[in-house]
């Protein structure tokens, strides 16, 4: 808190990551948003080392320069020399900054960098100045002007050690922005940066990395395409559907309207028959006055709306009279004339269907016009301007689902073994929490639809398998059982539904601002309750002073599959991995926290694993 408070409004606008409001989602937002026409770009790539003595007194240095406090210097010291604070660099995380999640090692990560960043920040100024801008009078404006101005940028994103640069310079900038960046990281910060990996990249025809999701640089009817002609066709088709549900509507509405005043003229006509006038004891005159009112105008308006109706009923009333003619006129009454030509007045104001016509025909140039004004600046800016896309690593999550179990070789869903020992709840809770992270991480990929394919077709119905498979029964009877949306009974007997729904999986986009947790750490492992009764223990979940716990035994998932992670052609890259000594440990947890250790709203790094035991 303290050096939130000190050190938030400092850092630079670029800094993302243990700020509130600058999560990944604000990063990816702003390369989505902000970036214009990248042209060359390179991720940096530290090698694989942690913080060392060297690298703490350093940062402790840079925080005495704002906090003048020597027992808080110290306290940061001594919970970094108890590995109470532990910040790695390099790791090949999907998603992850660092393996860490602790907010304090993130302040202090971006409190560490922002000498760093200011050094970006200036870099990006310099350039601004020497690229001047251009006279508007020279650029001009519009789809008339011939002249594109291109001002040459740099862009630079870093949440955590994940740093990101961009310009839409030539290569040779390129080449210049990365000497300077690892200079600066190396000689001012003492970090250790992979330069083979630390590669420039196009920005149009590679992809490149960065915060677990693929950039590249696109032209914008990619992110926009134009409705192809059989999707004009079919929303030709549903207008045309829509106004003929109009049309039957409104004849419904006439007929009970009719039938409805055919009722009140019969009740009516009957009462006149029976009496020797109108005896009510009420007046229902305004009323009845009131409906046909309304009748008759919504038939009027109609009617002048009507086209061909009001030129058939001009061209009865007003061709051929004899009444035009001026030796007839002449021996005419003027009240007859007078009125004759104010009727005449009326008949052209009313149904002279040539303004009418003159309007809708404005009206469908104009339209046609904007239409090819829309066309015109679609492709002056798809042939002059690139956008950022930003898609989910496909091939990671589809080799992430098959290598966990989800599918089969065919891709089809199919239960997971292991998960048969987990309780009916916990078996939902644990496909639910990988399902969320990856929508909440996802959400703002422009391939989001393959991510709520595997989620609401593979996970949900490996799931259900596996159900099936545990009570050795059907997939049908599961699904009666549980519902669709896998819903389960709490101990009052109210349905709760962890796994999200599919309306909800439809609804998911990218709309909120959030800072989500990584999406490799349900996958890792699974917790599994213990048969056994053992004597009750305090939660080991920070700040959890609860009694009444459950023991729950760690099994990992790469011991599971047979698999070492370290193999890089059976393991997936950029997913995480639990250090084995957690492997078959127990621990003591709440029902509120087993939930929550699930679900991933906590995480390892919110447990205390100095009270783990071991049960055999």
């Amino acid at each position: 808190m303290v050096l939130e408070i000190v050190y938030d409004e400092r850092f630079v606008t670029f800094c993302y990551g243990g700020r509130v409001g600058m999560g990944r989602h604000t990063a990816i937002r702003y390369l989505k948003n902000s970036v214009e026409n990248p042209s060359w770009w390179f991720t940096v790539r530290f090698k694989p080392h942690g913080f060392e003595h060297f690298h703490v007194e350093k940062l402790c240095s840079v925080i005495e320069r704002k906090v003048k406090d020597v027992v808080f210097i110290d306290l940061i010291k001594r919970l970094f020399q108890c590995k109470a604070l532990v910040i790695e660099l390099g790791g090949d995380w999907l998603g992850r900054g660092l393996p860490q999640e602790c907010g304090l090692c993130s302040i202090l990560m971006n409190v560490y960098f922002d000498g760093f960043d200011k050094d970006i920040q200036e870099m990006r100024l310099r350039e601004n100045r020497e690229n001047r801008e251009l006279d508007p009078k020279m650029i001009g404006s519009g789809l008339d002007s011939d002249v594109f101005y291109k001002p040459v940028k740099v862009y630079a994103v870093r949440y955590l050690d994940e740093i990101l640069v961009a310009t839409s310079g030539s290569k040779m900038l390129a080449m210049e922005l990365r000497t300077a960046v690892v200079k600066s990281l190396e000689l001012g910060l003492g970090l250790r940066v992979d330069k083979v990996n630390t590669a420039i990249h196009s920005a149009v025809s590679e992809k490149i990395e960065f915060l677990g999701m693929e950039l590249q640089a696109v032209r914008p009817s990619v992110l926009r395409p134009p409705m192809s002609e059989k999707a004009i066709r079919a929303r030709k088709k549903y207008l045309r559907q829509k106004e003929v549900r109009t049309l039957e509507l409104r004849n419904a509405r006439a007929r009970n309207r009719r039938n409805l005043g055919l009722k009140i003229f019969s009740h009516v006509y009957k009462k006149i028959k029976q009496s020797d006038g109108f005896k009510f004891d009420f007046s229902i005159e305004n009323e009845v006055r009131e409906i046909f009112g309304s009748w008759a105008d919504e038939v009027a308006q109609e009617f002048l709306g009507n086209i061909d109706e009001c030129e058939e009923w001009h061209r009865s009333l007003s061709a051929g009279d004899f009444l035009q003619l001026r030796h007839i006129r002449n021996q005419l009454p003027p009240e007859l004339i007078d009125a004759y030509d104010k009727f005449q007045e009326q008949v052209d104001k009313h149904l002279n269907p040539i303004k009418a016509r003159k309007a809708i025909e404005e009206e469908e140039i104009r339209v046609k016009e904007k239409e090819e004004q829309s066309y015109s600046k679609g492709t002056v800016e798809d042939l002059t301007s690139l956008c950022m896309k930003v898609e989910a690593p496909e091939i990671l999550i589809r080799k992430a689902v098959k290598l966990v179990g989800f599918t089969n070789h065919m891709g089809r869903p199919r239960p997971i073994e292991f998960l048969v020992a987990l309780e009916d709840t916990d078996n939902i809770k644990w496909y639910a929490g990988i399902a969320r992270r990856w929508l909440d991480y996802f959400c703002c990929c422009h391939n989001f639809n393959m991510v709520k394919t595997v989620v609401s077709y593979h996970l949900r119905f490996s799931c259900i398998l596996t159900l099936a498979e545990k009570h050795e029964s059907t997939k049908r009877e599961v699904i009666k059982h549980f519902s669709k949306d896998l819903k389960v009974y709490d101990m009052n007997g109210n349905h709760e539904v962890h796994f999200p729904t599919e309306r909800e999986v439809k609804m998911m986009g990218d709309r909120n601002l959030s800072d989500p947790k990584p999406v490799d750490g349900a996958l890792s492992l699974t917790v599994v309750r213990l048969a056994s009764d053992e004597p009750p223990s305090q939660c080991i979940a920070h700040f959890c002073d609860k009694t009444t716990t459950i023991f729950y035994r760690v099994h990992l998932l790469h011991n599971r599959l047979n698999v070492n992670p370290s193999e890089k052609v059976n393991w997936v890259q950029g997913m995480g991995v639990i250090h084995e000594s957690l492997n078959r440990k127990c621990l003591p947890l709440c029902t509120d926290h087993v939930n929550d250790l699930y679900m991933g709203r906590i995480t390892f790094q919110d447990i205390d694993f100095l009270h783990c035991v071991d049960v055999d």
